[in-house]
């Protein structure tokens, strides 16, 4: 037997998964990963531990599937985007923390970009809105911080990477410094168009070129692990986003291909094909993973509170003991009876990026339950994840591009029958829920295996691709249409002062 071995290390832990050549799951291992809050608006993780946690796992997977390294084809790395993580080339040790995608210190750095009039030139280039989200600024507070880093820095002592550079850096023992095109898409450093570190964007952060990582395809051969690691020298032949690669994982190919993953958030990318695509509508242009050199797209749209809402109902309203309660909860009525929750908890992503906005709930009578709440809350995840996809439709129409005729699903929260039925109640289309719903994974273990020619193209793994089950839209466009409007009336309370 064939296997392959997907390292796919998230923002609350390191997991590592073997696949068959099948792509089904054989056996999985997690750690759980400290989340570090030195003051409101920053999240750090220790980057020793990321690469501690992912070992264990990966070592642990291997004796759980009762397997030997030697029957690895591959190894496919997958990672949370835009965390950041600076290192010494000779020690190997970190000078910093890793600043997490989510921390919020370098707002101040993008004031000043936009302040300068950076952000057409960086959209252009990039794809991206200037935003402390993504890697760039981080890595210049890191530079700006650190005491004698700017100057160990000019002098190419220093190494600069995301997770998966990180983690192929430690694979490797120091021989490799490289990432893959969707990461290298996510530092606002990068331009999509050449595949290229942008000399320009660089220089406006002052950041030495000497710091960054080779940029390679997502399916690629990135270099061997050390053999001392696993007990066998394993071909690192994937690496990707965590988004981008779930993308992959969905076998969403082509263009007018989509997928939404439902987790803490949710993540809708839709794959334009070799069309860079800047939004009209609120969403991001982002580089897809890609199988060889030539540039790919999709358009990426963010919903901050997908899946946290259930934990909002078990936590802060104590309205049930475990996630696993909300269905029955919500099946407990027939419908929200009217009430609408908007949970604007951090502001609102995608496509409306209101950072003031806070949650509201609205439409409650004297007769609203527990049950009526759980339901809106439920029903708020496929609300704005509709948003988000009618955001990218009327971006495909304007750029004469493929409708999107089905949408594709994972993520924890896609479990949930009721949710998926009412998702494709409100977009009108059928949605997907895949066998295997790990795509994240799958994503990077297939990279892996189409690089190492385990696969011989893209087409043999859509033949892959199976759904579970499909959920067929049951209500009629006008009442889809009328649930909308009450949707965005709802948001519009959310920033009405």
């Amino acid at each position: 037997m064939t296997y392959l071995l997907a390292l796919d290390q998230g923002t609350s832990s390191s997991r590592s998964i073997v696949f068959d050549a099948q792509g089904r799951i054989v056996a999985m291992a997690q750690e759980e990963l400290t989340q570090y809050y030195p003051q409101p608006g920053w999240v750090e993780h220790d980057p020793l531990e990321i690469w501690r946690t992912q070992l264990a796992t990966a070592r642990a997977v291997l004796a759980k599937a009762g397997i030997s390294a030697q029957q690895v084809h591959a190894i496919g790395i997958t990672n949370q985007r835009e965390t950041t993580v600076v290192w010494n080339r000779k020690t190997g040790q970190p000078i910093h923390k890793a600043i997490v995608w989510q921390d919020r210190r370098a707002e101040p750095a993008c004031a000043a970009l936009r302040e300068r009039g950076m952000a057409e030139p960086i959209r252009q280039k990039t794809g991206l809105l200037v935003d402390a989200y993504f890697s760039g600024t981080k890595l210049q507070w890191i530079l700006d911080h650190v005491p004698d880093a700017r100057a160990q820095a000019a002098h190419g002592a220093l190494a600069f990477g995301t997770v998966d550079s990180w983690l192929l850096w430690q694979l490797t023992g120091g021989r490799v410094h490289a990432t893959d095109v969707s990461n290298a898409a996510r530092t606002m450093l990068f331009n999509v168009h050449s595949n290229t570190w942008d000399a320009e964007l660089l220089a406006a952060l002052d950041i030495p070129e000497g710091l960054m990582p080779q940029v390679l395809p997502s399916a690629a051969h990135f270099g061997d692990i050390d053999p001392g690691l696993l007990g066998h020298r394993i071909p690192v032949g994937g690496m990707a986003g965590d988004q981008q690669s779930a993308l992959f994982g969905q076998a969403c190919f082509s263009a007018g291909m989509a997928k939404n993953t439902y987790g803490t958030g949710c993540f809708m990318l839709m794959h334009t094909g070799t069309q860079f695509q800047t939004s009209t509508n609120g969403l991001i242009t982002t580089s897809a993973a890609q199988p060889s050199a030539r540039p790919e797209f999709a358009l990426e749209g963010s919903v901050f509170v997908g899946g946290a809402v259930v934990q909002w109902l078990r936590d802060g309203l104590g309205a049930i003991r475990s996630s696993a309660e909300v269905q029955a909860l919500a099946q407990s009525v027939p419908d929200s009876g009217g009430v609408m929750l908007v949970p604007a908890f951090t502001g609102l992503g995608a496509p409306y990026w209101n950072p003031e906005a806070r949650g509201t709930m609205t439409g409650l009578t004297r007769g609203s339950t527990l049950g009526h709440i759980a339901r809106a809350a439920l029903e708020s995840i496929a609300f704005q994840s509709a948003a988000l996809l009618q955001a990218m439709a009327r971006d495909a129409q304007q750029a004469g591009a493929a409708a999107v005729t089905e949408l594709r699903v994972d993520g924890g929260a896609c479990v949930n029958d009721l949710l998926m039925q009412f998702q494709a109640d409100l977009l009108g289309i059928s949605v997907l829920r895949p066998q295997v719903t790990e795509t994240t994974a799958l994503g990077a273990a297939y990279l892996a295996g189409l690089s190492t020619g385990l696969y011989p193209d893209t087409a043999s793994l859509s033949q892959l691709w199976q759904a579970e089950r499909r959920f067929e839209p049951q209500i009629s466009r006008a009442q889809a249409q009328e649930q909308m409007q009450r949707w965005e009336h709802a948001v519009r309370q959310t920033t009405a002062v």
